[in-house]
């Protein structure tokens, strides 16, 4: 049985650093042996279906191969579609009335406690907020994420310790949902 997924890279792509183009993006899944591979911007998303590993173990073996071929690191998150269905639908803020560059989901290699976030004085920023979901964080930043406060706050290394953390505009959230359907 087969499943599509979708890799999430950070950090490519961005400033002429950690360059990966997705034509070869898509030949590298290829090789590991994934089907109908197709990539989505040039941010690093990509989808491709499987029929071996999981979540995790697709996303070491992706990382393993881009440091093999590009000679860098790249963090990877994959998620199958359920999974980013299930993010989608449980939006806790009214998606449909916002443009996409005004809410973002951080994906996150593993679940996240409140308490991380607990010396984040959320009424201060106003009318910022963020929710959690299931090894995710939901962003609403109405001016948009370069100029969020909020953002610039929850980036800080200490509140990822240990995570993964790669984040995605609601327009690229949609997307890959429709991409990963089948």
């Amino acid at each position: 049985m087969t499943t599509t997924y979708a890799a999430l890279l950070r950090g490519i792509n961005v400033g002429g650093n950690k360059k990966l183009p997705m034509a070869e993006l898509r030949t590298l899944l290829e090789g590991l042996g994934h089907d109908g591979v197709r990539t989505y911007l040039q941010s690093g998303q990509a989808v491709f279906t499987s029929g071996h590993g999981d979540g995790e173990s697709l996303a070491t073996e992706l990382a393993q191969a881009i440091e093999k071929r590009f000679g860098f690191t790249v963090d990877v998150i994959v998620r199958d579609h359920a999974y980013l269905k299930a993010i989608a639908d449980n939006c806790p803020f009214p998606a449909a009335e916002l443009e996409g560059k005004q809410l973002h989901v951080t994906y996150y290699s593993a679940p996240v406690a409140e308490d991380r976030f607990a010396e984040i004085d959320q009424p201060a920023y106003l009318p910022e907020e963020f929710r959690l979901g299931d090894r995710a964080l939901y962003l609403y930043a109405p001016d948009g994420l370069g100029r969020s406060r909020l953002a610039a706050e929850l980036s800080r290394p200490r509140l990822n310790k240990g995570l993964i953390a790669t984040s995605r505009n609601w327009n690229t959230v949609v997307k890959l949902v429709e991409m990963t359907a089948g």
